[in-house]
């Protein structure tokens, strides 16, 4: 018998983004600016790193599990304690569920295109992992209502999708909803929740809740407090108390905990995160377009941007490298001819279409 089962040998790990730190050692550069994560570019909630300095003299005592942070999270979205999960990062529940309800039979169903993470989680297990492909970058939703079989048990849709931005609205997940037998679990990965929610063809899981429906979002990217790993999510409180039987003992961290529930205060905060991302957002798909590249419209923090080839996106990629503008190649993803590039500050987002214009100058001559 072997020591590690085949599953998990032939899974490939998560490839970050690359670092600030080490283009700067390759290239030589003195400013680096990183695009390719999705991350708040101004910084942490200050709310968040105040109450984090607040309690920075009780680390030595366990947290509390998330239990502050669910009494938080359910008085402000209108639901009991009892419907809410915390943990480390939307993926940490992503993990947890998978391990709490599939059985060895069971398969996964899910989109191409699609967050690369929870490939890796859900293959892990060991289980059938299926995709259908995505239709012009959106989640097919009839093609997967028609994919499921007598051994799916979760489906996994993520609204905002990463990487692509793009969203399906309510009546098509009401369409897709009657096709769904109750047996399955249907997790909603809504990690760019904030970034959406204006938008009327948005669907807002939390004002449709259904019991085999399990909401995920995440403090990482609108409240800025990705390095401190903490996400929640909503369901019936069945589905919440077996995940609570099985998640880590005190997870989230209390820095991550008190830094979640002091930026949900941080308004000010919020509303500059989001009028900055939109601006950004403007600003790369006008000049990208410009350029005769083809940018799918985003509700997220990002802009995915189709190229003619593989080739293509590698050296652009390459090309921005070498100017101090890191970007994300969606290779993992299954889009190799594509690239994912974040929003940033007026100033990041100015360097960004400079050095995009000089790599496509390049490439013309």
């Amino acid at each position: 018998m072997p020591l590690v089962p085949p599953y998990i040998a032939s899974l490939r790990p998560y490839e970050p983004g690359r670092q600030i730190d080490e283009i700067k050692q390759l290239y030589g550069l003195e400013e680096v600016i990183k695009l390719a994560s999705n991350e708040n570019p101004l910084g942490p909630s200050p709310r968040a790193i105040e109450a984090i300095r607040q309690h920075l003299h009780s680390v030595n005592f366990y947290p509390d599990g998330g239990l502050s942070l669910r009494r938080r999270l359910a008085s402000l979205f209108e639901c009991k304690a009892e419907n809410v999960i915390a943990g480390s990062g939307s993926e940490g529940i992503i993990s947890n569920i998978i391990r709490t309800f599939l059985l060895d039979d069971d398969e996964v169903l899910t989109s191409e295109a699609t967050f690369a993470a929870f490939q890796i989680v859900a293959q892990s297990r060991g289980v059938t992992y299926r995709t259908v492909p995505h239709r012009d970058y959106h989640l097919d939703l009839p093609a997967l209502a028609a994919a499921i079989n007598e051994h799916t048990k979760i489906i996994y849709l993520a609204n905002p999708n990463n990487p692509t931005g793009t969203i399906f609205t309510r009546h098509e997940f009401d369409e897709f909803y009657k096709h769904v037998p109750e047996r399955v679990l249907i997790i909603v990965d809504e990690a760019y929740f904030e970034y959406a929610r204006d938008n009327p063809k948005y669907p807002d899981s939390m004002h449709y809740r259904y019991d085999n429906v399990i909401t995920l979002r995440t403090f990482s990217k609108a409240y800025g407090l990705a390095g401190l790993r903490v996400g929640y999510g909503f369901a019936h409180e069945t589905l919440i108390a077996n995940l609570l039987k099985v998640k880590l003992t005190f997870e989230p961290a209390q820095p991550a905990e008190v830094a979640a529930e002091a930026a949900l205060d941080d308004l000010e905060f919020l509303h500059r995160t989001l009028a900055l991302n939109a601006r950004g957002l403007r600003y790369l798909t006008e000049h990208a377009t410009a350029l005769g590249l083809r940018v799918i419209p985003s509700l997220a923090n990002f802009v995915m941007v189709e190229t003619p080839s593989a080739q293509e996106a590698l050296r652009i990629v390459e090309g921005l490298l070498r100017q101090g503008i890191i970007i994300r190649p969606l290779h993992q993803f299954g889009l190799p001819n594509c690239i994912r590039i974040s929003t940033g500050t007026d100033h990041q987002m100015k360097r960004c279409v400079e050095a995009l214009q000089t790599v496509m100058a390049a490439a013309a001559r």
